[in-house]
């Protein structure tokens, strides 16, 4: 994702100026309308009570998971409690489970007798296992792909250590899904190209800030040839391994032994509000259902499926019925496959004309100061309404981007779809994100109202609108 600071558009600095003088719609999308769907959701715990029973009552979500079974069974439950149409679309998935995962500095230049230092780590999904018993090798640090070819040689039978430091500089400036994005292609494919040199295992920096020697865990690829054993480490052990490799060599003892099962059946949950005028036109608000198992995946991303469950709530509170079908996807398989997005991206790819637009949400609900736009340039004005009506809870922005889709519904947006996501403060997202801190008192409840807010008028808006907003600029 890539974020930059909330900024008005020159046609909303006019409209403000005018005291919004023109941009009072009538039918569904006039301000009184917006007005009371925006009030609605600010007053209402529902969204926040649905976090707590996902996050508290069934923990961690991951693939093939008992967890992830019993999450689309509650969120199904709840959809059909409102009176949803409720869909749930088979999708098979990976099944991979967490074994031991240890780590040991058993050699270096001035241990003590009988020291030894233990490295706090966590496997990367996906990872290959080591013996039961463990493997000892030396360990190698380099900070980039440059270096690791350069330094080919001395990678053969070691462990490679990727020591890439996540810039929490540019998280803290709005540019935390540029900061995360860097860190990352390291941990999805260090240990594979790690692996074609001959090292014997892998191990990478932690993703994300906050260092508590909180471990940050997410997916690797590799290949089942190149399947070896690896990990993420905290960054105070990285800089640790570091400061030790300056007095000489580093040997450690690393034990992983993950599985990989049989891939597993489980399913999108699809939950309709019925269109009245234009019942075949959809427009998704979604978020992912899936979560890794260190912790309980509060921001990533509970909370975006539990605002988008919210979406339904706030419109059925109000009695409202919109003119196309609002589509609540709860996304299987986020974290290590896509496969959930695919799955539903396959299903209706011969009539993407029908998919009118879709919004995510995948970066937790802090701050929430608007909406994220994937549409032409000259469809930005049309949105001056919605910014209007958003504006008293401090959402008023519009961000124009030639891409604005979060991965669930990426090849949606790639076919044309016009994609949307809620603007928020990320600069804190990373510290919890992929770690066992991931919990639901992480999140605030004012900033997840503001948020089931923006995307419910967005959702109401869209899914009423005129307004030309044409596909999304072509993707290339």
């Amino acid at each position: 994702m890539n974020f930059r600071k909330p900024a008005l558009s020159a046609l909303f600095v006019c409209l403000l100026g005018a005291g919004f003088s023109g941009i009072a719609a009538a039918g569904p999308n006039d301000p009184a309308t917006l007005g009371k769907i925006r009030d609605a959701a600010m007053q209402s715990d529902w969204s926040y009570q649905r976090l707590e029973d996902m996050t508290d009552l069934v923990g961690p979500r991951l693939s093939g998971s008992a967890g992830g079974a019993a999450a689309v069974e509650q969120v199904a439950a709840a959809m059909r409690a409102l009176g949803a149409k409720v869909t749930l679309q088979p999708v098979k998935v990976p099944h991979w489970v967490r074994g031991e995962e240890k780590g040991e500095l058993v050699d270096y230049k001035g241990r003590p007798a009988n020291i030894t230092q233990r490295v706090v780590l966590t496997a990367l999904g996906g990872s290959g296992a080591t013996p039961a018993a463990g493997l000892t090798a030396p360990v190698v640090i380099v900070k980039d792909f440059d270096e690791l070819k350069a330094r080919a040689a001395e990678v053969k039978g070691a462990i490679v250590l990727f020591d890439v430091v996540f810039d929490q500089g540019m998280a803290d400036r709005g540019l935390a899904g540029n900061a995360y994005g860097h860190g990352s292609r390291y941990r999805s494919t260090g240990p594979a190209r790690a692996a074609e040199l001959g090292a014997v295992a892998a191990l990478v920096r932690s993703v994300g800030g906050a260092t508590y020697r909180l471990p940050h865990t997410g997916a690797t690829n590799m290949k089942d040839g190149q399947r070896i054993p690896a990990a993420a480490v905290t960054a105070e052990d990285a800089m640790l391994i570091g400061r030790l490799l300056k007095r000489g060599p580093v040997q450690m003892k690393l034990t992983l032994t993950p599985q990989i099962l049989p891939e597993a059946d489980t399913f999108n949950v699809i939950a309709d509000l019925p269109g009245t005028e234009k019942p075949d036109e959809v427009v998704i608000v979604s978020g992912h259902l899936d979560s890794w198992d260190l912790g309980t995946g509060a921001h990533d991303d509970a909370t975006g499926v539990t605002t988008s469950m919210g979406v339904l709530h706030t419109l059925k509170q109000l009695g409202l019925q919109p003119r196309r079908t609002i589509r609540m996807v709860a996304w299987a398989n986020e974290e290590n496959g896509l496969r959930g997005g695919n799955a539903y991206f396959q299903a209706n790819k011969d009539k993407l004309d029908k998919q009118f637009a879709a919004i995510e949400t995948d970066g937790g609900v802090g701050r929430t100061f608007g909406v994220q736009g994937g549409v032409r340039r000259e469809a930005e004005k049309y949105f001056a309404p919605l910014q209007a009506a958003l504006l008293p809870i401090g959402a008023g922005v519009f961000n124009r981007r030639d891409s604005a889709s979060g991965a669930d519904v990426h090849q949606l947006e790639a076919g044309g779809v016009p994609s949307f996501m809620p603007y928020v403060d990320t600069s804190a997202y990373f510290d919890y994100h992929h770690t066992p801190a991931d919990t639901f008192d992480k999140v605030d409840p004012l900033n997840m109202k503001r948020h089931v807010a923006v995307l419910s008028a967005l959702t109401w808006y869209l899914a009423n609108t005129d307004d030309p907003i044409g596909r999304a600029p072509e993707q290339k």
